[in-house]
Protein backbone atom coordinates (compact mmCIF):
# COMPACT_ATOMS: atom_id res chain seq x y z
CA UNK A 1 0.00 0.00 0.00
CA UNK A 2 2.83 2.42 0.81
CA UNK A 3 4.31 1.85 -2.65
CA UNK A 4 1.00 2.81 -4.29
CA UNK A 5 0.80 6.03 -2.25
CA UNK A 6 4.42 6.91 -3.00
CA UNK A 7 3.86 6.17 -6.70
CA UNK A 8 0.71 8.33 -6.72
CA UNK A 9 2.55 11.20 -5.04
CA UNK A 10 5.42 10.90 -7.51
CA UNK A 11 2.97 11.05 -10.44
CA UNK A 12 1.24 14.11 -8.96
CA UNK A 13 4.61 15.84 -8.52
CA UNK A 14 5.57 15.15 -12.15
CA UNK A 15 2.11 16.27 -13.37
CA UNK A 16 2.38 19.46 -11.30
CA UNK A 17 5.83 20.24 -12.71
CA UNK A 18 4.51 19.71 -16.25
CA UNK A 19 1.62 22.07 -15.61
CA UNK A 20 4.02 24.76 -14.36
CA UNK A 21 6.17 24.42 -17.48
CA UNK A 22 3.06 24.75 -19.63
CA UNK A 23 2.03 27.92 -17.79
CA UNK A 24 5.47 29.46 -18.26
CA UNK A 25 5.41 28.56 -21.95
CA UNK A 26 2.00 30.25 -22.23
CA UNK A 27 3.52 33.74 -22.27
CA UNK A 28 1.83 35.66 -25.02
CA UNK A 29 3.77 38.73 -26.07
CA UNK A 30 1.52 41.23 -27.84
CA UNK A 31 1.62 44.87 -28.86
CA UNK A 32 -1.22 47.25 -28.16
CA UNK A 33 -1.15 50.71 -29.72
CA UNK A 34 -2.62 53.56 -27.71
CA UNK A 35 -3.75 56.70 -29.53
CA UNK A 36 -2.93 59.56 -27.18
CA UNK A 37 -2.65 63.34 -26.97
CA UNK A 38 1.17 63.42 -27.25
CA UNK A 39 2.36 66.17 -29.58
CA UNK A 40 6.08 66.71 -29.02
CA UNK A 41 9.38 65.03 -28.24
CA UNK A 42 9.06 66.15 -24.62
CA UNK A 43 5.94 64.00 -24.31
CA UNK A 44 7.73 60.99 -25.76
CA UNK A 45 10.72 61.47 -23.45
CA UNK A 46 8.38 61.57 -20.45
CA UNK A 47 6.83 58.27 -21.57
CA UNK A 48 10.15 56.58 -22.39
CA UNK A 49 11.61 57.60 -19.02
CA UNK A 50 8.63 56.80 -16.81
CA UNK A 51 6.21 54.31 -18.38
CA UNK A 52 5.69 51.21 -16.27
CA UNK A 53 3.48 48.16 -16.20
CA UNK A 54 3.64 44.52 -15.24
CA UNK A 55 5.00 42.43 -18.10
CA UNK A 56 5.94 45.46 -20.25
CA UNK A 57 8.77 44.61 -22.66
CA UNK A 58 9.05 47.80 -24.72
CA UNK A 59 7.42 51.14 -25.47
CA UNK A 60 7.62 53.01 -28.78
CA UNK A 61 6.21 56.51 -29.31
CA UNK A 62 5.36 58.26 -32.59
CA UNK A 63 4.42 61.94 -32.36
CA UNK A 64 3.20 62.07 -35.99
CA UNK A 65 0.45 59.53 -35.29
CA UNK A 66 0.13 60.41 -31.57
CA UNK A 67 0.63 56.73 -30.87
CA UNK A 68 2.36 54.76 -28.14
CA UNK A 69 2.97 51.08 -28.94
CA UNK A 70 3.39 48.97 -25.81
CA UNK A 71 4.69 45.42 -26.15
CA UNK A 72 3.90 43.29 -23.11
CA UNK A 73 3.15 39.81 -21.81
CA UNK A 74 -0.63 39.41 -22.14
CA UNK A 75 -0.60 36.80 -19.38
CA UNK A 76 0.51 39.56 -16.99
CA UNK A 77 -1.36 42.65 -18.19
CA UNK A 78 -4.14 44.04 -20.38
CA UNK A 79 -4.70 47.30 -22.28
CA UNK A 80 -7.00 48.45 -19.46
CA UNK A 81 -4.32 47.53 -16.93
CA UNK A 82 -1.77 49.72 -18.73
CA UNK A 83 -3.96 52.84 -18.84
CA UNK A 84 -3.12 53.99 -15.27
CA UNK A 85 0.52 54.44 -16.32
CA UNK A 86 -0.61 56.93 -18.97
CA UNK A 87 -2.85 58.71 -16.45
CA UNK A 88 0.03 58.97 -13.97
CA UNK A 89 2.07 60.68 -16.71
CA UNK A 90 -0.87 62.98 -17.54
CA UNK A 91 -1.14 61.50 -21.04
CA UNK A 92 -4.70 61.14 -22.31
CA UNK A 93 -5.56 57.85 -24.05
CA UNK A 94 -8.14 58.39 -26.78
CA UNK A 95 -8.38 54.71 -27.77
CA UNK A 96 -6.34 51.54 -28.06
CA UNK A 97 -6.06 48.82 -30.69
CA UNK A 98 -3.93 45.90 -31.82
CA UNK A 99 -0.83 46.57 -33.92
CA UNK A 100 -2.68 45.13 -36.95
CA UNK A 101 -5.66 47.43 -36.41
CA UNK A 102 -3.28 50.36 -36.04
CA UNK A 103 -1.79 49.75 -39.50
CA UNK A 104 -5.30 50.04 -40.95
CA UNK A 105 -6.05 53.08 -38.75
CA UNK A 106 -2.89 54.89 -39.98
CA UNK A 107 -3.91 54.46 -43.61
CA UNK A 108 -7.28 56.07 -42.96
CA UNK A 109 -6.21 58.81 -40.54
CA UNK A 110 -3.19 60.28 -42.27
CA UNK A 111 -2.37 63.87 -41.29
CA UNK A 112 -0.47 64.74 -44.42
CA UNK A 113 -0.79 68.26 -45.70
CA UNK A 114 -1.45 70.05 -42.44
CA UNK A 115 0.37 70.73 -39.22
CA UNK A 116 -0.83 70.05 -35.73
CA UNK A 117 1.87 72.02 -33.95
CA UNK A 118 1.58 72.56 -30.21
CA UNK A 119 -1.84 72.63 -28.69
CA UNK A 120 -1.05 75.00 -25.87
CA UNK A 121 -0.16 72.64 -23.07
CA UNK A 122 2.82 73.10 -20.79
CA UNK A 123 5.77 70.69 -20.74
Amino acid sequence: MKKIIILALALLTVAGASAQKTEKAAKKIITTVFITDIDCEGCTKKIYDNFYGKGVRSVKCDVATKSVAVTYDASKNTPEGLKPSFADLKVKVVKHMSAEEFEHYKQHHSHQGHSHGHHGHKH
